[in-house]
């Protein structure tokens, strides 16, 4: 145990290091690590688990009796970033608007699930980042056409089965059990197993980033001058996610758990359904600035985790 928990403090302690490391891997060995892609969904469902082990019903109960955080990240999420994103993107690629869908697709998707990692890693609020990722996902398809018609002028028909299916095996269901196993233990599993799993949940991170990152590797490989621009474009605009979230979280005077779940919300987005949509419902050129994100999401989450750690600790 000792030795699990010593793992767990280095792997906390170098996590931004870590993160880039896992992508590059993912990125110059794509052979190796795409075959990890598989197994996604399942090192996703445990890590939910880890995480919720940490909530009650309650707890999840709360967040809509004070919706407010939740509102706010889904005004973010949906309609001032979209915007922001749509502005830069005419303005930068003026004569390519294939480009410019991409990139407002990519900040119209659902807040991602991986965003549930992050904020278990970095003591969040469990229960709002539950809560918006169930609201956000089940909204999607009344939303995501909205906001692409609103920005872009775009038609887009979106099938759920797959995403709701995910929802429910990922993120409700062994969010369900862990929040049972509290329920009927007398929250004694809730004080003594987060900590036991926390390791498994770091090695579970990191086999998560490197397996998702070499979907990317095609497009890295071959890059020209325009792809790189919009690489660029894109990881200003990730950061400023994470960065306005946390500015407007503190400004409406959100407590610190909830400051890091209302970034985590509104800064890591769904890309594996943005990229499902952009290869379905627009031309080829769409899916490039989805797919790029993958390389910034992760590495900006590590980033944007740390340096709020360190912010805590001096206050």
């Amino acid at each position: 145990m000792k030795t699990l928990y010593r793992f767990n403090c280095f792997i906390e302690k170098w996590m931004a290091l870590v993160t880039p490391a896992c992508l590059a891997f993912g990125v110059l060995f794509p052979q190796i690590a795409k075959h990890g892609v598989p197994f996604v969904p399942y090192i996703f469902a445990f890590m939910t688990f880890t995480g919720a082990l940490k909530s009650r019903f309650r707890d999840v109960a709360n967040v809509f009796r004070n919706p407010a955080p939740l509102l706010i990240v889904m005004a973010l999420l949906h309609l001032v970033i979209p915007g922001i994103v749509c502005g830069v993107g005419t303005l930068a690629f003026p004569g390519n608007p294939d480009l410019v869908t991409g990139m407002v697709l990519e900040f119209a998707v659902p807040t991602a699930v991986s965003a549930l990692m992050w904020v278990m890693i970095y003591d969040g609020n469990l229960a709002v980042s539950l809560a918006l990722v169930v609201v956000d996902t089940v909204l999607a398809p009344l939303i995501i056409p909205i906001t692409l018609s609103i920005f872009v002028g775009s038609k887009v028909h979106i099938d759920m089965t797959h995403m709701i299916s995910q929802l429910v095996f990922m993120v409700a269901l062994p969010a369900i059990v862990a929040m049972t196993l509290n329920q009927v233990s007398g929250d004694r599993v809730r004080e003594t197993w987060p900590s036991r799993l926390a390791p498994f949940s770091k090695i579970a991170l990191m086999f998560v980033v490197a397996s998702n990152s070499s979907g990317v590797a095609p497009y890295v490989h071959h890059m020209n001058g325009q792809r790189i621009l919009v690489a660029v474009f894109m990881f200003l605009l990730a950061a400023g996610g994470y960065g306005a979230s946390l500015v407007i979280a503190r400004l409406f005077h959100q407590d610190r758990q909830t400051q890091v779940s209302m970034m985590y919300g509104a800064g890591m987005r769904n890309i594996s359904a943005g990229a499902v949509i952009a290869t379905t419902s627009f031309p080829g050129e769409a899916i490039f600035p989805v797919l790029i994100a993958t390389l910034f999401q992760q590495m900006l989450a590590a980033l944007y985790g740390k340096g709020l750690e360190r912010t805590s600790r001096k206050e």
